[in-house]
């Protein structure tokens, strides 16, 4: 994921557009189900329709088999970590703090291949850098209290499985995000766009009393600068760039000043993350070690509004820097009043112009943190009900079946393109399954092909010619060398009972 930086008027605002370039999923967004019956509708004979949805359940049945082992460890293990009620089944085996921890680092080695099968990636630091180069509904400065966090968990498992570009927070909590979507909110956003219209002010106030460069912010600096470097275009980039997605962030602060904006409903936009799971544990008291692991599962998290799932937040406060600009702006003022009355002919106007430019600072101050406190609140409230998911358990559980999911939508869409389109080499395979996805479904995903054609060589339904092209086995074969499953012999005793 990337921050971009577009020219070009919108048609509410007059400003510059704000994109972020974001990198194409590996999940195939497509319910297995409407799958697998629209696949079937496009096979012409009923013989080979029958036989079709015949392999697909097989294949289902057959990686459902493989994984279940590691996934009933999986749940077994989580079951000694489980913040409710681990703690008393640890007691209950009675192991030593060793043997613990080696039970530990096995539970987040298994998480961990689940999280990668499932198509979730870790939340790096330039990811929430290009998030937070944004502003959505939550415009508080939201921290995490570090104290209350453990840092001996995740640092040994990092040290003994090093990952790529981890976040500098990877040592206390796990961010995990999955598949893009975009969240639009219509209100009037009343004191909003005070705030905005107070703003605008404020600075127009700055470049008349040449006192903008005592506030410029780094973080605007930083903001201008990746997006110079998104917009350099580079050959490495260009093919990159056919694959991403573009999307754009409607603001506030980008609006344009007009009767029609101000005094009706307007529209935001800012995309978001599909699926979050966090990953952490609390940290324990002096005389206690803390075994518990929470694992919280989010749903539909806009990018700029990240900081809602964080672990252990702190309350929010006005920062350091804004009480800094609260009091020399007060400073300022006062100081640049008294040299104007001072003046043998003070001009009443300037006198006016200050005096409003500072109470106006101080009255956005004030009733812009006033607003997003209770934004705040309301964000953490429907956070809690509407955008968490599960958590615990309930989380493994989902992550297991999804595994399942994705992994057997590959194998039957590689499957039905080589039966219907003949052999291919990998990379015209990977071509054309991306293809069927977005001309039959509408829908756009970087596939797997690699790890698709690896499940269909384990399943023994396809094989390779001579210059390693790749072919699959008529489907009346592919039946019979996956053979009669476990499930479809309970199915039949069931329906033929003695």
């Amino acid at each position: 994921m990337q921050g971009g930086g577009g020219t070009g008027a919108d048609e509410n605002s007059s400003r510059s557009k704000d994109v972020i370039r974001l990198e194409r999923e590996s999940v195939i967004p497509i319910l297995k189900p409407k799958l697998v019956m629209k696949l079937a509708d496009l096979i012409e004979h009923d013989s080979d329709r029958v036989e079709f949805l015949k392999l697909c359940r097989r294949i289902e049945y057959t990686v459902r088999a493989w994984y279940l082992l590691q996934f009933e460890d999986l749940l077994q293990l989580y079951s000694l970590f489980d913040p409710v009620h681990g703690a008393q089944k640890l007691e209950q085996q009675n192991l030593t703090s060793e043997e613990i921890d080696d039970l530990e680092q096995k539970f987040l080695t298994y998480f961990f291949q689940v999280m990668e099968k499932s198509n979730f990636k870790i939340v790096t630091d330039d990811e929430i850098d290009v998030a937070h180069s944004g502003q959505y509904l939550l415009n508080l400065p939201i921290k995490v209290d570090e104290s209350k966090l453990d840092k001996k968990l995740l640092s040994r498992y990092f040290k003994e499985h090093p990952h790529d570009n981890l976040p500098e927070f990877s040592n206390k909590y796990v961010i995990f995000r999955r598949g893009i979507g975009i969240d639009r909110t219509s209100d009037y956003f009343i004191m909003e766009k005070l705030d905005m219209i107070i703003s605008r002010i404020w600075l127009w106030f700055l470049k008349k009393t040449r006192l903008q460069m005592l506030f410029s912010s780094r973080a605007n600096r930083k903001q201008r600068n990746d997006h110079k470097k998104t917009d350099e275009i580079t050959p490495e980039t260009e093919e990159q760039e056919e694959e991403d997605l573009f999307v754009e962030r409607i603001r506030i602060e980008n609006i344009e000043l007009s009767m029609r904006n101000l005094f009706g409903k307007i529209m935001i936009q800012e995309p978001t993350f599909d699926r979050m799971i966090v990953v952490y544990r609390r940290a324990g008291a002096k005389n206690m070690t803390e075994r518990g692991v929470f694992v919280k599962h989010y749903k539909n998290i806009p990018m700029a509004d990240m900081e809602l799932v964080l672990p252990e937040k702190k309350n929010p406060s006005l920062t350091p820097m804004d009480w800094v600009k609260f009091l020399i702006s007060v400073v300022i003022g006062l100081v640049t009043l008294v040299s104007s009355l001072e003046l043998p002919k003070a001009d009443i106007w300037v006198v006016i112009a200050i005096l409003s430019g500072v109470v106006g600072y101080c009255a956005k101050v004030y009733f812009s943190f006033q607003q997003n406190m209770e934004t705040y609140r309301n964000l953490i409230t429907k956070s809690m009900y509407d955008k968490q998911l599960d958590s615990g358990k309930g989380t493994l559980l989902h992550l297991c079946d999804d595994v399942i999911q994705q992994e057997v939508k590959e194998v039957i869409i590689s499957y039905f393109i080589l039966m219907e389109q003949g052999k291919a080499t990998t990379q015209d395979l990977d071509f054309r399954c991306e293809e069927l996805i977005q001309e039959e479904f509408g829908m756009q995903c970087n596939f797997e092909v690699l790890d698709a054609v690896q499940k269909l060589e384990k399943l023994g339904i396809v094989v390779r010619d001579s210059i390693g092209r790749i072919y699959c086995l008529p489907l009346k074969r592919a039946n019979e060398v996956i053979g009669s499953t476990t499930e479809e012999l309970i199915l039949n005793a069931a329906k033929n009972p003695s």
